[in-house]
């Protein structure tokens, strides 16, 4: 009996419960498999998006900078810099008048804007990771669950026939362990894509805070943090307008 007969047979034969689980197996793959590739493709965007930074630092003024980054208002990079922009705008003196924000200290509060930006790229960036956690670590169970079902029900219409002969009982036990079988590979290609998406999130967040460290030097000490390789040659950093 092959697979397809097999899965056609268990449809055919197996009762309410049996086919919800099957059709809950299914959900929960497309589920998956959708939230798979729609991260890996953002996070192929953000790979793109992340090598416009340096061209940002090659720009000669801020402004020029963000149009090098695209005009794309979910680029994590563009909003860090806005962020930024916004953060150093409201602390600069608008009139010989005393103000409140007078009294900020601008390191905090850059660090604070640029903060919460990466914050809400972070939440983005995990956006949908928890339905392969909860995928991976539950559809086997669900396939498990299906396939105790059919065994049950299989034992008992081989009771009620009188019929115990192994190929009898070979066959609805056998469709019965398919269930196993699709729970497993419900659970594995979610449980490998969460892990690869949690090493792809953790890539773009390194290099989100690398760019915000650059953004936090420019806005508080009007200048880029240099390399390694810039101090040794006796520069300390990159300078670049701000406006």
């Amino acid at each position: 009996m092959n697979s397809q007969s097999g899965l056609l047979t268990l449809w055919t034969q197996g009762d309410l419960v049996t086919r919800a689980v099957a059709l809950l197996l299914l959900a929960m793959s497309l589920a998956s498999w959708m939230v798979i590739l729609i991260k890996a493709l953002g996070l192929r965007q953000m790979a793109r998006e992340a090598q416009a930074t340096e061209r940002f630092w090659q720009a000669p003024d801020f402004s020029d900078g963000l149009k090098q980054l695209g005009g794309d208002e979910t680029n994590p990079f563009r909003q860090l810099a806005i962020k930024g922009q916004a953060a150093d705008a409201h602390l600069q003196p608008r009139s010989s008048q005393p103000h409140l924000n007078d009294s900020l200290d601008r390191n905090d509060w850059v660090t604070r804007c640029l903060r919460s930006s990466m914050d809400e790229s972070t939440t983005r960036l995990q956006s949908g990771l928890a339905v392969l956690a909860s995928v991976g670590s539950t559809a086997p169970f669900v396939g498990l669950f299906g396939t105790v079902w059919g065994i049950y029900h299989a034992l008992l219409a081989i009771g009620a026939a009188g019929q115990s002969t192994i190929d009898k009982v070979a066959g609805p036990i056998g469709e019965s362990l398919i269930m196993t079988a699709l729970g497993l590979a419900v659970a594995i290609p979610a449980v490998l894509g969460y892990n690869a998406l949690v090493r792809g999130n953790k890539g773009v967040l390194g290099k989100l805070n690398r760019f915000a460290y650059d953004l936090h030097a420019l806005f508080v000490t009007g200048a880029r943090v240099g390399s390694t390789q810039a101090f040794s040659n006796g520069s300390k950093v990159l300078s670049m307008r701000k406006a």
